[in-house]
């Protein structure tokens, strides 16, 4: 009957998580890919399955683990958890106990296993692990009127298997929270009573982890095309017998000039390797004082939503139009519009995080 529960428990947990699957999330995976290596700190309660009250058998448990995730599917872990425990018996005795968990955990992402992406902010971890469970201090039992045959002196080694769910929320690019409920089997009498089946623990916790070794990816390289001289043809010149033709008057091409600034995933300030793109856009508008220049911002389509590729597209315009008045360019001058994802000017997706500004007569 107790193992039903604890897999209820689980079986609704997972459920509830599944559900944000449909949840539109931003796209955050510029920072986030693998492997990486993590370091958590877990706190809660834990409680082991008796014929008693669990409600009084509720004791505060911590953890300590440290893992390393190899694909965005697939981690494992070291965890130790500890360190109250307490049993109790009819008529209303309780004692108690400690004892120690080190667990070697396998993480399975679930998102990712049937989500079409690589990143998700809010992750769904199925948890399987086994280890040893170490048990002291059992003098409660020991000490009391109340005598149990199979309470066990000085200390109690066990096997622990582990089955567990854990959801973890990203909050900034090294740090999430998560809670985890786990249920850990353990050899009978760990609990002092014996019932011919193994004894069962289970435990819920919330936690602080910290991501590390996670390697940016890296922006395309920027592609830079040359502007487009304007060719003209000059006409041809008729020859009239009894009076030449005038000749035709050389006109020079208008003055024209594009520049495309690239930008990573999420970004929207201009790089120092792009700056000088910029600088050279400056000096160009300074040579042609009569030239105004149009600057245009996008987004790619392959990544985000459509609200927050029109902000990014909208924050690249604006700030290369920012950085020429502040170079000394009238504002007068420029011209800003932004397009989200809804124009894509080149065909390799990543090429449409770009603000192309074009300057002419």
């Amino acid at each position: 009957m107790y193992m039903k529960k604890i897999f209820a428990v689980i079986a609704l947990a997972l459920g509830c998580s599944l559900s944000g699957y449909a949840q539109d999330a931003e796209e955050n995976a510029d920072y986030r890919t693998t492997p990486y290596n993590f370091v958590g700190l877990q706190a809660g309660l834990q409680t082991t399955f008796t014929n008693y009250d669990q409600a009084k058998l509720l004791t505060p448990t911590a953890s300590v683990s440290l893992g390393r995730f190899f694909t965005p599917l697939i981690g494992a872990r070291l965890h130790v958890n500890g360190m109250w425990n307490k049993g109790g018996i009819k008529p209303g005795f309780t004692y108690d106990y400690n004892y120690v968990t080190t667990d070697l955990d396998l993480l399975l992402n679930l998102c990712t296993l049937f989500g079409n992406r690589t990143y998700y902010p809010l992750n769904v971890y199925l948890i399987g692990g086994i280890g040893l469970n170490y048990a002291w201090n059992n003098d409660d039992i020991n000490n009391s009127v109340y005598i149990l045959p199979d309470a066990w002196e000085d200390d109690f080694t066990s096997h622990n298997l582990r089955l567990g769910a854990m959801f973890d929320y990203d909050l900034c690019k090294n740090w999430s929270v998560n809670l985890e409920v786990s249920a850990n089997s353990l050899s009978d009498r760990y609990n002092s009573k014996t019932v011919s089946t193994d004894d069962w623990q289970l435990t819920a916790q919330v936690g602080l982890a910290y991501k590390f070794s996670c390697k940016a990816k890296p922006a395309p390289e920027p592609v830079y095309v040359a502007p487009v001289e304007e060719v003209i043809e000059e006409p041809v010149e008729e020859v009239v017998p009894v009076e030449p033709a005038p000749k035709p008057v050389e006109v020079a091409p208008a003055p024209e000039m594009r520049t495309e600034i690239f930008y990573a995933i999420r970004q929207t300030t201009i790089t120092r390797g792009e700056q000088a793109k910029v600088d050279n856009l400056v000096s160009f508008l300074k040579d042609n004082p009569t030239t105004k220049v149009s600057v245009t911002g996008y987004a790619d389509a392959g990544t985000g939503n459509p609200r927050i590729n029109l902000k990014y597209s909208q924050q690249r315009a604006e700030n290369v139009a920012k950085a020429l008045v502040e170079a000394g360019i009238s504002a007068d001058r420029i011209t800003v519009d932004y397009k989200g994802d809804t124009v894509q000017p080149f065909s390799e997706n990543d090429k449409n995080r770009v603000t192309i500004a074009v300057a002419k007569e």
